[in-house]
């Protein structure tokens, strides 16, 4: 007698029948179906051993079930991605999901670079430059209404230009006398100090700070000899040619403050009504 060949599951002989050997045992097709063969997600059928099957995320279809969920496109060779467990080609999915570029009007396919910027998306090669026509990439840029411009390009476009060096302000600086500054370049026009933030004044236009201003142009103290500037709310005393700081306005022999009270010259020294007396 000849050895038997039987079928793993239903001992039925295998003689002269297909069959199919899983986990080191023959089975007949029926058996094998029933035993390993997968569910098809969308028809719910067995997906037999003669079938092609394709398998998505735990999913198993047959290869004419696995179509697109909107135009029933089969999907066996083609590009596709799911949306809430739906199947959708990539045509289906772009006209429902994804955005539109606003320069070219077209779409933006999915995985491809794009920039969004104020709830408008562009392809990367459609957000250029209003002025260049250079795309603008990564780059910043500037927007100026409804155009965008890389930063060089607005500069020289937008931007004023500093009085002193000619070169664009892009941002901050200082206006004097109704002219933009760099503040790096609003200095001291005799000494070179940045006068940004800082006290100063002017002569002929001029701009100096308050020491270079009090050397060059103010009136000396005939006191202290130290210019009488006025500034920061300091007050002085002048009588006819001369002046002094009010702290300096004292009597020239007592030392005692001249301020509000009455005075007499004598020569070159200015006197109380006391030490007047006394002379």
């Amino acid at each position: 007698m000849s050895e038997r060949f039987d079928c793993d599951n239903c001992k039925e002989s295998l003689y002269g029948r297909k069959y199919i050997q899983a986990e080191d045992n023959p089975y007949c097709i029926p058996c094998y179906d029933s035993l390993f063969a997968n569910t098809c997600d969308e028809c719910k059928e067995l997906i037999g051993h003669d079938s092609r099957e394709l398998f998505y995320e735990d999913r198993h279809y047959h290869e004419h079930c696995f179509r697109c969920f909107r135009c029933d496109r089969s999907l066996a060779d083609e590009p596709f991605t799911s949306q809430d467990d739906a199947l959708l080609c990539n045509d289906c999915y772009c006209n429902e999901f994804s955005s539109k570029c606003v320069a070219c009007d077209k779409t933006v396919m999915p995985g491809t670079r794009k920039l969004e910027y104020s709830g408008s998306t562009w392809h990367e090669s459609c957000f250029i430059c209003n002025s260049c026509q250079q795309p603008i990439g990564s780059k910043s840029f500037i927007p100026d209404k409804d155009d965008h411009y890389c930063v060089p390009c607005y500069e020289n476009k937008f931007a004023p230009r500093c009085t002193r060096c000619k070169q664009a302000l892009a941002k901050g600086g200082v206006t004097y006398r109704d002219e933009p500054w760099h503040k790096e370049c609003f200095v001291c026009t005799s000494c070179k100090v940045q006068l940004a933030g800082q006290h100063f004044t002017s002569r002929d236009d001029s701009p100096y700070c308050l020491k270079c201003f009090g050397n060059l142009y103010a009136k000396k103290c005939e006191a202290c000899s130290k210019p009488i500037t006025g500034f920061g709310g300091g007050k002085y005393i002048s009588f006819e040619d001369r002046q002094w700081h009010q702290s300096c306005f004292t009597c020239s022999r007592c030392s005692v403050s001249l301020v509000g009270a009455g005075f007499f010259p004598e020569q070159e020294e200015i006197l109380c009504r006391t030490c007047n007396s006394n002379l």
